[in-house]
């Protein structure tokens, strides 16, 4: 199976890369668009700021490219962020698969620390993506701006408030935890992307 992980100027492509060797699988890294067309699949992967990230992607048309891929696509935390609207981190219009709002935690509780560090519950899990995974399984979360739940949910997660853990909508999946560094659950569901998404 050919997977592709797209890159450009957003950290963690490595450590994705590194989780599906774990499955067995070779996939290519690459910013080249008719070779992200051709994969089977595609992984779009992210830790970085949105506004920069959305400017750099317009530079080099993969902003039209990812909107129109018909394969099945995983976005991974900023990945997921761009998938959507706007986000409030810069102020910026995104990819709008997802028809709904980036917003950055608030809070007066300081024993809640922004961003999100660490491990966390899944609930209302949902999709071929959590096949085998059971509610409140654990994940590794890093963020400080969350995607507001929608009818696109496939998983959720509380933290300062419930937020979107996980959305698909037609072929496009989105997380916003780290898959790939989340133990054997975040192996689970990167196996299950490939083998049943």
């Amino acid at each position: 199976m050919n997977i592709v992980i797209i890159k450009y100027n957003a950290g963690n492509t490595k450590s994705v890369e590194h989780a599906l060797h774990r499955l067995g699988i070779q996939p290519i890294i690459t910013d080249d668009i008719e070779q992200i067309k051709s994969a089977d699949k595609v992984i779009f992967p992210g830790v970085g700021h949105a506004a920069t990230t959305m400017q750099y992607l317009k530079e080099r048309n993969l902003d039209k490219m990812i909107k129109d891929l018909k394969q099945p696509v995983l976005g991974i935390c900023l990945g997921q962020q761009l998938m959507c609207a706007h986000s409030e981190e810069g102020n910026v219009d995104c990819l709008n698969i997802f028809p709904i709002q980036v917003k950055k935690f608030e809070t007066k509780d300081h024993t809640l620390k922004i961003p999100q560090m660490g491990w966390n519950n899944l609930q209302h899990l949902k999709s071929d993506l959590f096949k085998k995974t059971k509610d409140n399984s654990f994940v590794y979360f890093v963020h400080s701006y969350y995607c507001e739940l929608s009818d696109y949910n496939i998983a959720t997660c509380d933290y300062i408030l419930p937020f979107s853990a996980a959305l698909k909508k037609d072929n496009f999946y989105a997380v916003q935890f780290h898959p790939e560094k989340s133990a054997d659950i975040g192996q689970e569901i990167l196996h299950n992307f490939v083998s049943f998404c």
